[in-house]
């Protein structure tokens, strides 16, 4: 029992890395929500996601029973994304290209795997050499591709990196109700295909939703927001396991614009209401995000 639990214990500390991490590859959802899959127009713009993710609801493998000992983690994180929307057209839809650098702070204290760590430095970065934004009078769609680099660190549990690569696909749709836009329902969907890492391990792939309910309130805009994630394919190579993770959450968000300062503030916090892997309990966190985003 101390293998397995000493094993999916380690699984899930790399999950809370932010956006750099997830139940199997780099992306982890919570990042967007109201309006997820709206492209901004053409301009230059930057978008800082100051993130914390806590995780201390950590059950034994095959049982609903807490496991003995101090068990937690905590990641707080900022992902630099510098987004470049241009004035040319391919199939109808403005094109674009983006990059993001995440840094982040992780503390692992987990007594059931021996686990006792702290760690900062630059995250794997993701390289989007394709985003496509259409807009219509009452609907708006995205698409995007893109790469996961494989450069942060793996020397220790809670080092940022994943230790491999990975090609992350984006597609997505925002729906108004009235004309006025100020009703909206969105989805936005991401699969990842992740690649080997030095030892020949591949991890499964995977595919996140983000979805998100909002409501215009003059200049501020509120809603319901969540998300879902599960691992698609099975792990590969030595300590593969069949066991399919996935994750389900619920939160809250709210956008305050500062127009004098050409600044837009979002606001969420989720909860996960479910973590399985496989027939097994998962351990399952909350996720605070603040979205700070600059037009140039």
């Amino acid at each position: 029992m101390r293998d397995k639990t000493h094993t999916m214990i380690l699984a899930a500390a790399a999950t809370m890395l932010p956006l750099c991490a997830g139940a199997g590859g780099h992306y982890i959802p919570g990042a967007e929500g109201i309006q997820a899959a709206t492209a901004p127009p053409p301009g230059m713009y930057y978008l800082a996601y100051l993130i914390n993710y806590n995780m201390d609801r950590f059950r034994a493998p095959g049982t609903s029973d807490k496991l003995a000992g101090h068990n937690r983690g905590t990641v707080s994180a900022i992902a630099s994304r510098f987004a470049w929307i241009t004035d040319q057209k391919v199939l109808g839809a403005d094109y674009g290209m983006e990059l993001l650098v995440p840094v982040a702070r992780t503390s692992l204290t987990l007594n059931a795997a021996g686990v006792s760590d702290s760690r900062s430095g630059v995250g794997d970065i993701y390289v989007g050499p394709l985003v496509l934004g259409w807009h219509g009078q009452q609907w708006d769609a995205t698409a995007a591709a893109g790469v996961w680099l494989d450069n942060g660190s793996t020397s220790s549990p809670a080092s940022p990196g994943k230790g491999f690569k990975g090609t992350m696909l984006t597609g997505g749709m925002t729906w108004y109700f009235d004309s006025a836009r100020t009703v909206s329902a969105s989805g936005l969907m991401r699969f990842e295909r992740n690649g080997k890492n030095g030892d020949g391990f591949r991890p499964g792939n995977q595919i996140s939703l983000e979805w998100g309910l909002g409501k215009n309130f003059g200049t501020v805009q509120a809603g319901l927001v969540g998300y879902s994630q599960w691992q698609v394919s099975d792990d590969k190579g030595a300590g593969a396991s069949n066991d399919r993770e996935s994750r389900h959450a619920i939160g809250l968000q709210l956008d305050y614009p500062i127009p004098g300062a050409g600044v837009f503030l979002k606001g969420a916090v989720y909860k996960e209401v479910s973590a399985t892997a496989g027939s097994n309990a998962y351990p399952k966190g909350s996720l605070l995000r603040l979205t700070i985003v600059k037009a140039f």
